[in-house]
């Protein structure tokens, strides 16, 4: 799966509003600005993640842009399919599906971009803006049980040139 430059912009720019979520609403300036992003493109995306109702306008002196929701209700799934379309590299899952059943000799790898695609779809599904903010995607969850695990097991001392290292 590619994600476009423009997927990638809607991605940054929520996860900044996720940030400033109790803030209240942020300018277009500041967010282009603090993510580094084209003012005029972030306008268009802004305008298509409201017409979705993820995110919502004020207007007047302290106006800008904010989440409709909660952090942790926006799921990364969402976004991407919005702005990017089905998240599958070649096609989506009922088309795959549907190669799946027909093309028999190109079943085997029809079924493996079936399960690439419902792998990916399971992380974006399960990954909110809250889990980005607070840096516990499930990869990130995953090194630190890693990590714990190193930290509990025993370590074997070192033998060097035939003499026990501390």
């Amino acid at each position: 799966m590619k994600i476009s430059q423009k997927g990638l912009y809607a991605l940054q720019a929520m996860m900044m509003l996720a940030r400033h979520h109790h803030q209240g609403a942020i300018k277009i300036r500041e967010i282009a600005y603090e993510e580094d992003l084209p003012e005029k493109f972030l306008e268009l995306i802004l305008l298509e993640l409201k017409n979705a109702r993820m995110v919502e306008s004020v207007r007047g002196a302290k106006g800008g842009y904010q989440l409709r929701r909660d952090p942790g209700e926006i799921r990364l799934s969402e976004i991407m399919r919005l702005i990017d379309g089905p998240l599958a590299p070649f096609a989506d899952a009922e088309q795959l599906r549907v190669l799946i059943d027909r093309d028999l000799p190109h079943r085997a790898l029809y079924q493996v971009f079936l399960d690439v695609r419902d792998a990916v779809a399971h992380v974006l599904d399960n990954t909110t803006l809250a889990d980005l903010i607070s840096g516990t995607t499930p990869r990130s969850t995953k090194g630190k049980r890693a990590a714990k695990k190193k930290e509990k097991g025993s370590v074997l001392p070192m033998v060097v040139g035939g003499q026990k290292s501390e």
